[in-house]
């Protein structure tokens, strides 16, 4: 068994923020990286909202560079996974990884959540090359061209609205015959010229040489296909945080969600979480590492306190 005194699960800019923090502070935390290091930032290409690099930074780059300064303040860093957690006694925190055992006497979890995309054979493809997840982080990119949002909730139709700042059209392609967010949200959509609503229809296909440039578009009533040229796509059907390895050892909320008691405290006076992974409604790299700080300094109270 391995004894640390922190872990950090993740590293996205939360992980590597509160690893920064915590290493800083001289509590020497272990960091799993987990099975997609740097988090969703890596499929990102251009990353021009994160403060501090006015011409843009590459997402891989950002999270190469916070792993750096990290590792700088002797943080810790392995490439494996947590599968099991066993949180019974707070004063002596276990966690798995395959066959091996890592005791803590505090963790900080910042897995993150996982973008819902199309179940697409081409998704892979394009993702990056007009396939996104993220408005706020891509939407500038398409000035003056056509995207389309998917989804049929509050945010697809804040997405696309966000989306006409920049662009000349967003079709917004919903699987049924009405949306199910709320009537002010659906004001919002019909009063902006520039959204126009694509009732009953799911993707079918993507196309496109290099970059995304049509999808191919099936009605769900007809089973009439048709293609629409666009320049980008983004889906809008929500996020899965990855929490299932905690197999319900600290509470969660009804979408699977961690529970904040207090900041970034949660239910287990040793556990301490931060990022997307709590945070159903921002999920952006600057309120994620907000947060990772925040969770970094709770967790060295706690720690001083013990």
């Amino acid at each position: 068994m391995t004894k640390e005194k922190l872990i950090i699960l993740g590293s996205g800019p939360a992980g590597f923020t509160a690893s920064i923090y915590a290493a800083r502070a001289e509590l020497a935390p272990l960091v799993f990286e987990g099975s997609e290091p740097g988090g969703q930032l890596i499929g990102t290409t251009e990353v021009e909202n994160f403060p501090g690099f006015p011409k843009g930074i590459t997402g891989p780059q950002l999270m190469n560079d916070m792993r750096e300064q990290a590792k700088r303040f002797g943080a810790k860093t392995i490439f494996k996974s947590i599968d099991k957690v066993d949180f019974s006694n707070v004063k002596n925190l276990k966690l798995y990884s395959g066959t091996e055992e890592y005791s803590a006497k505090c963790v900080i979890i910042a897995t993150g959540a996982s973008a819902r995309w199309l179940p697409l054979e081409k998704g892979e493809k394009y993702k990056g090359k007009g396939y996104s997840a993220c408005a706020t982080c891509d939407g500038a990119f398409f000035r003056e061209k056509t995207v389309a949002v998917v989804g049929g909730g509050d945010s697809a139709i804040e997405e696309a609205d966000f989306l006409t700042r920049f662009t000349t059209k967003v079709y917004l392609i919903h699987r049924r015959d009405e949306f199910r967010a709320s009537k002010a949200m659906q004001a919002r959509m019909e009063t902006n010229e520039k959204i126009e609503p694509l009732y009953n229809k799911t993707i079918s296909d993507m196309r496109g040489e290099n970059l995304l440039e049509s999808v191919e578009l099936t009605d769900t009533v007809t089973n009439k296909k048709s293609e629409l040229e666009l320049n980008g796509l983004f889906v809008a059907i929500g996020h899965t945080p990855n929490t299932k390895f905690l197999d319900r050892a600290i509470d969660l909320d009804e979408r699977g969600f961690i529970q904040i008691q207090n900041h970034t405290h949660t239910n287990i006076p040793s556990v301490f979480v931060a990022g997307d992974v709590a945070d159903p409604h921002y999920q952006q790299a600057i309120t994620a590492a907000g947060g990772g700080c925040m969770a970094a300094l709770d967790a060295e109270k706690y720690l001083a306190g013990l």
